[in-house]
């Protein structure tokens, strides 16, 4: 083999992102004799990209030490930096710490003054970004004028968005999303490296979750999509932003899709582990299941993102009440409202808050946290958080008798959803708007309005909330149905979320059984779906819903 030629034609296909065949050539390369440091890191950025992360790490280390054996400090740091930051995202603080305490150890011994001292600084602001949010504004204000002074687009690019995280973590998000939407146009242009790239375009997604603009969220996860697509051998980036584009497609009612790609993230982020994005990916995973009613799935999700260091509520708490759970889920949500102490957290926790409380009786508790619940949504101004909060106090004024108020904050907030093309978040409006009508004496209205949603929700698969709607209108009578014993039990086993297999281990049946028994119960009870049939089990009572 001619190995000056395939390093050529590695090099080439590096520069047009044909990253599998860049692996190929230089790792062949790399068989045939040690590659030069320069192209060890090409190497490692290819591994990168095509999800050979071990072999990354390796490579980058070897350029490491050689560049420090050539004399060429500043580029052994800049290797440090991106052993570092990989370590750092997966939560292995004290190794990413090692590496950055090596790389600042050598510029201090050296008395370097070069752009990988602003590089440096960028975990450390993002270490800082929710702990001390002014001290981190002035450490990537010192990055970027690294950056601009040693004309580095990347290291400019990646201070200026940690800037824009800090001014959002500080209390002003327009400001801060104005400075993510700077540094987006770099991305989007193509200025940067494909590593800084899609760094940011995670980051961006994830701020715009943190604060509920989802018009954002989903203009960039559609361009991340686009950039990956773009390039097919392209694996990371496919990982942690695969929940965030979950996240949007389940707002936009795709939820076959959402938890599709939910469970991608899972199984990208778990080789190799990295346990806090995994703990994200659980939790959505888990969010999906509560919703659609496969309740012992939800909860061995939110107990393996809790495992992962996630935060396993308010989801955790809302499946406890969808249970009949009450007093647990009203002591977990009252604990978490109790640890949240940054307004975008409590924003998350207040919604859920005041739906459980209300469950249980406390309609003062329930109005104190919409009304906080308000005034975090006016001081943020996000669409999706005003209509939360709508949906929010409308329930607290139909649960005072206020049903003229409850009418207008509730068609607000419909409007609103649809404006977002959020139908299930509209659905659930809907049925409360309903209610108002019915109060008011516009029944007919609110019949069509209760057969609207439910409509959403058949299609959607929300079992747990056809199941109340259908309890609130009384349309099927509550009993078995004529099921028998047998029939019963494995009625008891779909509502839980088992498939038809795992009902078969537990009954000691086949599986044809278990389908021959599942058919019997659709046709007796007028059913087309398991979802369906999970939503009349909790109707009727035939679960139990205590531990």
């Amino acid at each position: 083999m001619d190995v000056t030629a395939e390093l050529e034609r590695a090099r080439d296909a590096f520069a047009h992102q044909a990253w599998s065949e860049a692996y190929t050539g230089f790792s062949d390369a790399d068989d045939e004799q040690p590659l030069e440091p320069d192209d060890l890191v090409r190497l490692a950025t290819v591994a990168h990209l095509v999800g050979r992360d071990t072999e990354c790490a390796a490579a980058t280390e070897r350029a490491h030490q050689a560049y420090l054996s050539i004399g060429r400090t500043a580029s052994a740091v800049r290797c440090a930096f991106w052993l570092a930051v990989p370590l750092l995202l997966r939560g292995e603080t004290a190794r990413g710490g090692g590496w950055l305490a090596r790389a600042r150890r050598l510029l201090d011994d050296g008395g370097i003054d070069c752009v990988e001292q602003g590089y440096l600084l960028f975990p450390e602001g993002m270490r800082l970004v929710h702990k001390d949010p002014a001290t981190a504004l002035a450490t990537f204000g010192e990055a970027a004028a690294t950056g601009e002074r040693f004309g580095d687009p990347d290291l400019v690019a990646l201070a200026r968005h940690g800037q824009g995280r800090a001014v959002i973590a500080g209390g002003d998000p327009s400001a801060g999303m104005a400075l993510l939407d700077e540094t987006m146009v770099a991305v989007a242009s193509g200025e940067l490296s494909p590593l800084v790239t899609g760094m940011i375009y995670c980051s961006t997604i994830e701020a715009c979750q943190e604060i509920f603009d989802l018009r954002r969220a989903q203009e960039w996860t559609a361009a991340l999509s686009d950039w990956c697509a773009a390039q097919p051998d392209l694996v990371p980036y496919r990982g942690q932003c695969l929940v965030h584009r979950s996240q949007v497609l389940q707002t936009r009612g795709a939820w076959p899709d959402a938890l599709e790609e939910a469970r991608r993230a899972c199984e990208r982020l778990s080789e190799p582990p990295n346990r806090p994005a995994l703990g994200m990916a659980l939790y959505q995973q888990a969010e999906l299941h509560r919703v659609r009613g496969a309740f012992a799935g939800a909860e061995e999700g939110y107990r393996q993102a809790g495992e992962c260091g996630h935060r396993t509520q308010p989801g955790l708490a809302q499946l406890w009440m969808a249970q009949g759970r009450v007093d647990e889920a009203v002591a977990a949500i009252r604990g978490a409202a109790d640890e949240r102490r940054d307004r975008l957290g409590r924003a998350r926790v207040l919604s859920a808050y005041v739906e459980i409380v209300l469950a249980a009786g406390d309609v003062p508790g329930a109005r104190a946290a919409s009304e906080e619940l308000s005034r975090i949504a006016d001081d943020i101004g996000a669409p999706l958080l005003r209509a939360v909060s709508a949906h929010a106090r409308g329930a607290v004024f139909l649960a005072e008798d206020d049903a003229a108020a409850a009418h207008d904050v509730l068609l607000d907030a419909c409007r609103t959803w649809d404006e977002l093309e959020a139908p299930y978040d509209r659905a659930r409006s809907v049925v409360l708007l309903a209610l108002a009508r019915r109060r008011l004496g516009d029944v007919g209205t609110a019949r069509l309005e209760l057969d609207g949603a439910r409509q959403v929700f058949r299609r959607l698969g929300a079992a747990p909330d056809l199941a109340r709607l259908d309890a609130l209108t009384h349309e099927r009578p509550r009993s078995g149905a004529g099921l028998s014993p047998r029939e019963l039990e494995v009625l008891r086993l779909v509502a839980t979320g088992r498939t038809n297999h795992a009902i078969a281990v537990e009954l000691v049946l086949s599986e044809k059984t278990v389908a021959r028994h599942l058919s019997n119960i659709f046709a007796k009870l007028d059913l087309s779906s398991r979802s369906a049939a999970t939503a009349y089990a909790y109707e009727h009572d035939l679960v139990s819903r205590g531990r």
